[in-house]
């Protein structure tokens, strides 16, 4: 067992390597955001970050790892915020509250992040690192939140739900980070889509309860409402 000295020797390099780690990232979304991730080599960011080309080789192999764990970091970042958020009782809560609430989360941490969040989409890096691996994770906190807020169905496609409510907020989300610059209100946007979503996912759950159900077999065919896409 590591005495009580090894372990206050150990402690302070610890931190010393968190903080070095975070300094490479700190400086590489700089550098990102203001020359573009393709115009910049690690060699930059080290000099930048005041270090040794050698001292950033010890936390990132090359300049792509320094993409992904920023990356990962902003869905890390959503994720948290969503768990919080979606595994709350939501049933006595209006549907449009809770979606504007999952589209302003994605806002703030994308504005908050906006110089890398551009540079990342210029350099196509948003689209093929972070997202396949984060979707299904986000697209299950969605659809935890769809099943508490529908509560039993008989015939939608909770999956299928998810991934458009999912995808239609992000895309939001995404644009936001320049609206400011293109004149655009951003928390009308975010309002209105929450509208969209919140009357679509009332409007499909409306079709699936048992009165509508009862129509339906009396002949009123909801079917394209209850599946809304591609069945």
């Amino acid at each position: 067992m590591p005495s009580h000295a090894d372990q206050q020797r150990k402690r302070p390099q610890q931190d010393r390597a968190k903080e070095t780690k975070a300094r490479i990232l700190e400086v590489a979304a700089q550098l990102f955001g203001d020359r573009g991730i393709g115009n910049t080599s690690t060699n930059r960011i080290a000099a930048e970050a005041g270090m040794s080309i050698g001292t950033l080789y010890r936390y990132f192999t090359d300049r792509e790892e320094i993409v992904k764990e920023l990356t990962d970091s902003l869905f890390v970042q959503a994720e948290e915020q969503y768990a919080r958020l979606l595994t709350k009782s939501v049933p006595d809560r209006p549907r449009r509250d809770t979606v504007a609430e999952i589209i302003r989360i994605g806002v703030e941490i994308l504005v908050a992040n906006g110089p890398l969040v551009r540079a990342l989409v210029a350099d196509l890096q948003f689209y093929g690192s972070g997202i396949p691996e984060f979707e299904p994770r986000l697209r299950m906190l969605i659809k935890l939140y769809l099943i508490q807020s529908l509560g039993p169905t008989h015939g939608l496609d909770i999956d299928t739900m998810a991934y458009i409510v999912l995808n239609a907020g992000f895309s939001t989300a995404l644009r936001s980070v320049k609206m400011d610059e293109e004149g655009v209100d951003r928390d009308a946007v975010i309002d209105q889509t929450a509208d969209m979503i919140g009357l679509w996912i009332t409007s499909v759950a409306q079709a699936d309860s048992p009165v509508q159900l009862s129509h339906n077999i009396a002949g009123t065919d909801a079917s394209s409402v209850r599946r809304p896409v591609g069945h």
